[in-house]
């Protein structure tokens, strides 16, 4: 076995955190979560998503993407909808003050990135992501 240190997913959970130390300030001084932008980003890229493909496109477990729409929707960040063509299903979606936050937040979001890819390197930052979606590749079942 390997060491524990030396553990594939150990190094991949440690690298996140210290990808993402250059954007939880900003996050929580807007009283958001990371899992809560995810789903704000989608959104916004997306339109409107049912939860089942949020939780997909957001690698968030279903059973917490529930909660994580409740609280989205308690603060006015989204609305859900039920098409008339299909009544069974829930489309999630931006409200314009989620709009206006992420207008607002981008910008920032941006910079902090830019900073992320300086202290890196923008060729590390390319191949991480070439590598990231090549293991996620080989790891699809």
């Amino acid at each position: 076995m390997r060491k524990f240190d030396d553990s594939v997913s150990l190094k991949l959970l440690k690298a996140r955190d210290g990808v993402m130390s250059f954007f939880r300030p900003l996050l929580q001084e807007h009283g958001l979560t990371e899992q809560q932008w995810r789903i704000l980003r989608a959104l916004y890229e997306f339109d409107e998503l049912e939860p089942n493909q949020l939780s997909r496109k957001c690698c968030i477990l279903a059973p917490s993407m529930t909660g994580m729409i409740n609280r989205l929707e308690q603060k006015g960040y989204v609305v859900r909808r039920r098409p008339m063509e299909d009544q069974r299903r829930t489309l999630i979606r931006m409200t314009k003050k989620a709009r206006d936050l992420f207008a607002e937040l981008s910008p920032e979001v941006d910079k902090q990135y830019r900073r992320m890819r300086k202290r890196l390197s923008p060729q590390l930052v390319d191949q991480l992501i070439e590598l990231c979606s090549e293991v996620e590749e080989r790891m699809k079942l």
